[in-house]
């Protein structure tokens, strides 16, 4: 298995990275000394989730109060009793 040093590593990144997928793993060593091995995946990462904004669309309501839904109470707390 190929060795490489950091260096090189960073250097050369894309290109390895490249290499290491289509099944040439490698190993990245500092000074020396193996540190570790770069290898494909079995089986390519899957893409992101859908987006879950608007999932209960139409199954909610907001309240048209709701920017002030106890206001009262929360002064009360804040302020005591006047």
């Amino acid at each position: 298995m190929r060795v490489v040093n950091i260096h090189e590593a960073k250097t050369h990144l894309s290109r390895l990275v490249e290499q290491a997928a289509e099944g040439e793993s490698f190993v990245i060593a500092k000074a020396g000394k193996p540190m570790v091995r770069v290898v494909a995946l079995e089986e390519p990462v899957e893409k992101a989730a859908p987006s879950r904004f608007g999932f209960l669309r139409g199954q909610l309501k907001v309240p048209d109060d709701f920017d002030t839904m106890g206001q009262e109470e929360i002064e009360k707390m804040f302020q005591g009793d006047k």
